[in-house]
């Protein structure tokens, strides 16, 4: 364990983590790319919205009026997370919602002959979504491909692929699957020689990186509370120009103020509370990280936290990559290296009768307490890249919560189980 990073005081916000299960196992739980755990005070400002002060906006009564504060606070802290200006936030269910709400209403402004460029690497709520609606207006759509090894894109072609009726690119900013840490930058160049629109799908890499759409420069992101330690409720930044010009599905009577012409339908307010207490959560991390001042402001307490927490996952990926490395049955797809990654890992098990069935280890390990997921997890242009589309991989990922210990008895059951499933098998 690093010495200096306090992790037994950041575990005992998390109650689910000493949740034991019927036999009194207590949970080793690396399925978090498909969502945290819940800080204790999260789950106390959920139930206290529901048990308070639950109201639609427009009241007038107390409870009208805290919703309607709740909502604005929601809308500053998602601002102050993803770097932007409220009026620039758009709540929603998920992400993936959002992604085809505003595919639909960009994809009015293309005309046939035009095109989009989407990326190998991304999850397919990012591809189907601007496809779908490049395909409803007869506009083609191109894929920006992943390097013959798979660990990333192959940004040189991109300059192929765009061209001066190229309307948008859409890529993922971290892989949900291999952990790859994309580069954004031959994006901004090429939009700036094209004018084509970017849209980021940031909901993997804002868990592990404090995310700056300035610096992106980019027209839409998104992002998802339940990744880092929240509720369900994904987010859309959009710059105000778009937001204003654009034109959503709405219902007739609904507002056209912006950012809430955009959003459909009742909001889940007590969402937005427990989103409001995982942003305060983040800062407090602050006081953790070497010389941060934990009063300062809120932005900078914030990359001081994620500076922090990114310091310890990379030391979780470097012990993750020695176990891997001294086990040559695994089959690790993407890259070998903590630089440049999350913590975030995609592999098959390799024997000399062929691949243990990843559901079958998934399974193995549920049944010892211990979640590790299996699938292709939405990432289909990277299971399909590796030829693996029928039957998906193994995903193990960690957060600023997990241990040394539960990596090392991760590994420790992986080899059980291999010893195990591939006697069954001869």
């Amino acid at each position: 364990m690093k010495a200096d990073y306090p992790i037994e005081a950041v575990r005992a916000q998390f109650p689910a983590l000493t949740h034991a299960d019927e036999a009194g196992r207590l949970p080793i739980l690396f399925d978090a790319p498909g969502g945290s755990q819940v800080p204790r005070s999260v789950t106390e400002a959920v139930c206290r919205y529901l048990g308070l002060s639950n109201s639609n906006l427009g009241g007038y009564a107390a409870a009208g009026r805290e919703t309607q504060a709740v909502n604005s606070a929601a809308r500053q802290m998602a601002a102050l997370w993803l770097g932007a200006q409220a009026e620039e936030i758009v709540f929603g269910l998920n992400s993936t919602g959002l992604m085809f709400q505003i595919s639909r209403a960009v994809a009015k402004t293309w005309q046939r002959g035009d095109n989009i460029i989407v990326s190998a690497i991304d999850h397919y709520s990012h591809v189907s979504s601007w496809q779908s609606a490049a395909e409803d207006c007869g506009v083609e759509v191109r894929t920006l491909p992943l390097r013959a090894d798979g660990a990333d894109l192959d940004y040189g072609r991109l300059n192929d692929l765009a061209d001066g009726r190229t309307r948008l690119m859409a890529y993922s900013l971290a892989s949900n699957v291999l952990g790859t840490l994309t580069d954004s930058t031959p994006f901004r160049q090429t939009a700036a020689r094209t004018g084509a629109l970017i849209s980021i799908d940031a909901v993997h890499a804002a868990v592990h990186r404090l995310i700056d759409v300035r610096d992106l420069d980019c027209d839409f992101l998104f992002a998802s509370a339940y990744k880092l330690g929240g509720p369900h409720l994904g987010m859309m930044f959009a710059k105000a120009g778009h937001l204003r010009r654009l034109t959503p599905y709405k219902v007739e009577p609904a507002t056209e103020a912006v950012p809430q012409r955009w959003e459909q339908g009742t909001q889940s307010f007590e969402a937005q509370a427990g989103f409001i207490a995982l942003m305060d959560y983040w800062q407090n991390l602050a006081q953790f990280a070497d010389g941060a001042d934990s009063d300062g402001l809120p932005r900078r307490r914030l990359r001081a936290a994620y500076g922090r927490v990114q310091a310890y996952e990379a030391h979780l990926s470097s012990l993750i990559l020695q176990h891997i490395r001294a086990r040559p049955f695994i089959r690790l797809y993407g890259k070998d290296t903590a630089a440049g990654r999350t913590p975030t890992f995609a592999f098959n098990i390799e024997t000399p009768s062929g691949i243990l069935p990843p559901q079958a280890v998934s399974r193995w390990f549920g049944e010892r307490n211990v979640a590790v997921g299996s699938g292709n997890f939405y990432a289909l242009g990277v299971v399909r890249h590796f030829g693996i589309g029928q039957q998906g991989l193994l995903r193990m990922g960690c957060l600023h919560y997990h241990t040394e210990e539960e990596i090392g008895r991760f590994f420790a059951l992986l080899d059980e189980c291999v010893a195990e499933m591939a006697q069954e098998t001869r």
